[in-house]
């Protein structure tokens, strides 16, 4: 939903908040991401991207980073914890910024807490709490959107079958290619994807509900309309 121009310029412009955002695999998490970003004016900020980022720079917590990655382990908290905090210190997180694939535990939602409490509200950087915008969507009409996926090879165009199939069956409209399924798109797989994710977010939702900052919204409404309710949740989540 497109906003008028005076409230588009006013919403980048004036403080918004940390937003937290939550959703599983195929609810559109990304599509609701860069819609708020276009809307605020404020980054996106990805734990993976952050980790790619300190890599590539080859900071201390990058190069510490690599050396668990390439032991095949998982990168610690502390680690994670502080390229965060590192990312969130910057000037253009000042007014607000969205946090994507963080966090994904409560530990590391307690850090956050207070790290804005410390960094940001006692240091008058910011007066609004965080609001966490959880993208919800059946299990099964998950399971539709990730495995009906199908996929180009030459010209890497997406279609998925149920909603938006090709004008032939199994074959691209632009180039008539066979149409692939992705290994990670089988059934079997994305099952325990998102079994995992349920696993790991729910005590997370739990958290944040307790806390009176979790804000749910139907994932499986037209784009629009997501879009309209994640602004609203942004906006007036203090009152919903």
């Amino acid at each position: 939903m497109a906003a008028p121009a005076t409230g588009m310029a006013d919403a980048k412009t004036r403080e918004v908040r940390p937003i937290i955002l939550l959703g599983p695999p195929g609810s559109g998490k990304g599509t609701q991401a860069k819609q708020i970003v276009e809307r605020y004016g404020i980054p996106q900020i990805s734990t993976g991207d952050l980790l790619r980022d300190n890599v590539a720079r080859s900071t201390e917590l990058g190069r510490k980073a690599k050396a668990v990655m390439e032991r095949g382990e998982l990168v610690p908290d502390d680690l994670v914890c502080g390229m965060v905090a590192a990312r969130l210190q910057q000037p253009d997180c000042a007014r607000g910024f969205i946090l994507d694939g963080f966090p994904r535990t409560v530990a590391q939602a307690e850090w956050l807490d207070k790290f804005l409490k410390t960094e940001f509200f006692d240091n008058g950087r910011m007066r609004t709490p965080p609001v966490v915008v959880d993208i919800v969507v059946g299990y099964n009409e998950l399971l539709r959107r990730l495995t009906g996926r199908r996929s180009c090879p030459t010209c890497g165009r997406i279609y998925n079958i149920y909603f938006q199939p090709p004008r032939v069956a199994d074959t691209c409209d632009n180039d008539g290619a066979k149409l692939v399924l992705r290994k990670d798109d089988t059934e079997e797989v994305i099952a325990e994807r998102l079994k995992t994710y349920e696993r790991q977010t729910l005590p997370l939702t739990d958290y944040y509900r307790r806390q009176g900052r979790l804000r749910q919204v139907d994932g499986a409404r037209p784009v629009e309309q997501v879009t309209a309710a994640a602004f609203q949740a942004i906006e007036h989540g203090d009152r919903l």
